[in-house]
């Protein structure tokens, strides 16, 4: 008798396996491309049993009974990597038992239960029953083909099927589930996959997931019905998820997500709650997918319910140190307050949290409502259960691999022994992640103590990388191309030191510097800097819309730093600082007979010219307690500091300088900030020009200045002082008069000079922009600056009615004399001596000018503020940091250079 699954057994499968033979003499052998089969994933369906009808006609006679006879012996056939033993243990046929059709029908479903073989016959010759079986195939790699958008390292956890496993249709079916689920989630509803499987020899198989990725699934419509209080546009303003539409792509939100449709559904109850409905609910929330699976239309039903408003708000408190009634009174919300939810859930943490101040870690605030509905009021009581005061017993340090131990734990502003405090743990937390060595969602974790007034808290810390190289190149309107290195460690051999090496080089400036930091000086709460560097810097101004260099700045120095906590967020900075200045002139374009020329120069520039030394000695006092110092959002900082220069040296003066800044997150993701600063200098050391005359004592180099970027709208030094030489127009006889100068800017040239005093200010607001947009890292924002800069001395200007020649040695008498272009036999021109020289010039043409006629003016010495308003974008780009400006200035003072567009951007690589 042979049996044989039925509609429920699987389908044996087989490929002709063809074989290549490389023939001497031919050139190329084509070889047959894998067959791929599909593999059916439905469940397989019994077919229905089939009901003969009645046949008509004589009675049926009855069946012959065949005598059931004991199985004399089993054999098992056809089993490869299965021993006959194992598969005889999967039936519940023994030798001796009497053979039977349905004895052979339970053999064959306990053996496809298995899973583990294609197909299974059973036979019985005279009570010898053979089983011959063929195994399912051994797997022999995964393969994933069509996925763009998930990677694989995102679905091969999902996928539950491993080479060297045996080939099943039931987990094949579970894996391709598993992997549109995982699509579903990413919002792919449209997505398919379609398993395949290659036959290998030895019964082995490549399974292949080709996989559809589809389009993504964004919602097309949010319905809402049942709201009377708030329209459709203010409810769905509340959802994280968003519809569809052409402005929606830099604000997302707009995929269809389950898990945010039932975040939304809370984000309704959160909000109708705040506004006082203590009974709404959402009836039901459903998403129906279009036909053609690319968006989704999702409806809320919602009931609304009545507003209420607060009663009787009490606090009773079984801690001694609390009086309920006194509590009441401090509290937000009042008799006759739209009820709000969200405050009593934020009362509840401020009573926890006070009652943490005072060494109640425990403490826990419970609020009993007392409904009326009749008179729609909401009636609370806080119950402050009684609880020990509480002392730490114990601060544990856990996972710091490379960081020592102190250097954790002197963060702490708690000790083992004191009473706990639940804002020196939040301190404690705070200073712990602003060192920058561990996980960015750290916190310290508190657990019970041996007793019940013990608290143990213990800091869980996860070690990140502190090293940072960085190879940089961009481009900047100011200083054109820019190439910069550093090398930096700030969690030196785990001790929280940091040292660092770094330099940059551009078209306009160039310096190298050298820094080391240890916070804890021999273990006392007192930071030690010093900073060794050589900054080289080319001073320059605008002439036929080019720049060109006026004086060069070469400063080698060093600067030690204290540091010293006065309070938690309060410090003293003290410093000492000694700079080598070398201040030069370009000599070709300022010099006559080997000396700085104050027609060509200026006098201005020709007293800043020289070598210096600066011995400055500074303090700061600095107070900060900012959320986060890369990109804050709360809280402010401010500082206040004096520098004396005379010390030593040969540079003498006093210097003030003071800023802050005010951080509030205004909600939404809104960020206003307010920032200020100002300064003084004042020369203890008089100066006086070649001529005897007394001049502006503070040197050009140690003045302040103002322009980009410190005010956006202006050029780089663009407010304050300024001395611009204008050319003289020549009348119709050729003659030059003082007052007839060029109008084109462009034939200008203009110095700025700096100031004795400044201030500016700004305010801004970040705009947030979405989630879309935060992925990128796109931060716009709106702003204001003004400010000035003002109060030197008014320089001595210079003019001249005559050209000024360019001169050159007399090859006879050795003089300086002007210079003529002269025009050779050959064509060619050579610069020969004037007429005093033995040359003979009487084929020379036109002297060569150095400096045409000009008139110089001085602008910009008022305090009268410059005023400017725009917009700016910080984008984290791929290529870099990428920071674009558009700014206006309202008010400007005459000679004021402006500037409406700025833009920076780097790579790193």
């Amino acid at each position: 008798m042979n049996h044989r699954a039925r509609a429920c057994q699987v389908t044996m499968f087989s490929i002709a396996l063809m074989g290549s033979t490389i023939l001497a003499g031919v050139p190329e052998v084509a070889f047959a491309k894998p067959k791929r089969i599909p593999i059916p994933v439905e469940a397989p369906t019994p077919a229905p049993a089939a009901t003969p009808a009645p046949a008509a006609g004589p009675a049926p006679v009855a069946p012959v009974v065949v005598p059931q006879a004991p199985i004399q012996s089993i054999v098992v056939e056809g089993a490869q990597r299965l021993e006959p033993d194992t598969v005889l243990s999967y039936i519940k046929m023994r030798v001796g038992d009497l053979y039977s059709e349905a004895v052979a029908d339970q053999a064959l479903k306990d053996l496809y239960a298995t899973e583990l073989f294609t197909d299974v016959q059973v036979r019985n010759d005279a009570g010898r029953v053979v089983i011959t079986v063929k195994e399912n195939p051994v797997i022999n790699r995964i393969i994933l083909e069509g996925n763009k958008h998930l990677k694989e390292d995102k679905i091969n956890p999902e996928i539950k099927l491993a080479p060297r496993q045996i080939f099943t249709r039931s987990k094949v079916r579970a894996d391709v589930s598993r992997i549109i689920e995982l699509y579903k989630r990413q919002g792919r509803f449209a997505a398919t996959v379609e398993p395949k499987m290659v036959l290998l020899d030895q019964n082995r198989v490549d399974i292949v997931f080709e996989i559809s990725e589809g389009p993504k699934s964004k919602v097309r419509q949010i319905n809402i019905l049942g709201n009377h209080a708030f329209s459709e546009s203010k409810l769905r303003g509340e959802m994280m998820t968003k519809q569809t539409s052409a402005l929606r792509f830099f604000k997302g939100g707009t995929a269809y997500d389950p898990d945010k449709m039932a975040y939304d559904q809370q984000k309704l109850r959160q909000f109708y709650l705040t506004n006082g409905y203590a009974d709404f609910r959402v009836v039901s929330a459903v998403a129906e997918l279009t036909p053609d699976k690319k968006d989704f239309i999702i409806t809320y039903v919602v009931e609304e319910g009545k507003r209420y408003k607060f009663g009787d708000v009490k606090v009773e408190s079984q801690l001694r140190d609390f009086d309920g009634d006194t509590l009441a009174k401090n509290l937000p919300m009042k008799k006759g307050m739209w009820y709000n939810a969200k405050m009593v859930e934020d009362t509840i943490d401020k009573l926890n949290e006070t009652a943490g101040v005072f060494g109640y870690a425990f403490a826990d605030a419970r609020p009993d409502y007392d409904r009326d509905p009749k008179n729609l009021t909401m009636g609370i009581t806080f119950q402050i259960a009684e609880a020990p005061r509480v002392y730490v017993e114990r601060i544990d340090v856990n996972g710091n691999t490379l960081t020592q131990d102190k250097v954790v734990r002197r963060e702490f502003r708690l000790a083992e022994g004191d009473a706990f405090n639940s804002l020196q743990v939040k301190r404690s937390t705070n200073r712990i992640k602003s060192l920058g060595y561990f996980q960015e969602k750290f916190e310290v974790k508190q657990t019970p103590g041996s007793a019940r007034d013990r608290i143990v808290l213990e800091a869980n810390v996860e070690e990140k990388p502190t090293g940072e190289l960085q190879l940089s190149a961009g481009y900047s309107s100011l200083e054109s191309f820019i190439f910069q290195a550093s090398v930096q460690q700030r969690n030196f051999r785990g001790r929280g030191q940091t040292v660092g090496l770094s330099g940059s080089i551009s078209r306009y400036s160039k310096s190298v510097e050298v820094s080391f930091t240890e916070p804890y000086l021999f273990d006392k709460n007192v930071a030690l800097g010093v900073d060794i560097y050589r900054r080289d810097y080319n001073n320059f101004n605008y002439l036929n819309s080019d720049r060109n260099t006026i004086y060069s700045q070469a400063t080698t120095g060093f600067q030690v730093r204290l540091g010293l906590p006065l309070t938690e967020y309060m410090s003293l900075v003290g410093r000492y600082t000694l700079n080598f200045d070398n201040v030069s002139l370009d000599q070709a374009q300022f010099y006559t007979n080997g000396a700085c020329d104050p027609l060509l120069a200026g006098r201005y520039l020709c007293d800043a010219e020289g070598k210096r030394t600066s011995s400055i000695l500074g303090a700061s006092l600095v107070y900060d307690n900012l959320d986060n110092r890369v990109h804050p959002s709360r809280g402010r900082t401010a500082s206040a500091g004096v520098d004396f220069a005379g010390l030593g040296g040969s540079v003498k003066y006093v210097r003030f300088r003071a800023n802050g800044a005010q951080y509030w997150p205004i909600g939404k993701g809104f960020i206003f900030s307010i920032q200020g600063e100002g300064g003084i200098i004042k020369s203890l050391k008089k100066r006086y020009d070649a001529t005897g005359n007394e001049i502006e004592g503070v040197l050009l180099t140690d003045r302040f200045y103002l322009g980009e970027p410190q005010i956006r709208g202006f050029d780089i030094r663009g407010v304050g002082p300024r001395v611009v030489r204008k050319p003289l127009q020549a009348d119709s006889n050729g003659a030059y008069h003082l007052g007839d100068v060029i109008t084109d800017k462009n034939y200008w040239s203009d110095d700025a000079i700096g100031g004795r005093f400044y201030y500016m200010g700004r305010a801004e607001l970040e705009i947030p922009l979405g989630s879309g947009a935060k992925e990128l890292g796109i931060r716009p924002s709106i702003f204001l600056d003004a400010g000035a800069v003002w109060g030197v001395k008014h320089p001595e200007l210079t003019s001249s009615t005559l050209p000024i020649p360019y001169t050159i040695a007399d090859p006879v008498t050795g003089q300086q004399v002007p210079a003529y272009t002269q025009v050779n036999a050959d064509g060619t021109t050579s610069t020969v001596a004037n007429a005093i020289s033995s040359v003979d010039h009487t084929t020379a043409n036109t002297p060569q000018i150095k400096v045409q006629p000009y008139q110089e003016f001085f602008y910009g010495d008022t305090a009268k503020p410059r005023v400017s308003i725009g917009v700016g974008f910080n984008w984290n780009s791929p290529f870099g940091p990428f920071r674009i400006d558009f700014a206006k200035a309202l008010v400007h003072a005459k000679g004021d250079d402006t500037k409406t567009f700025t833009f920076n951007v780097g790579t790193q690589f």
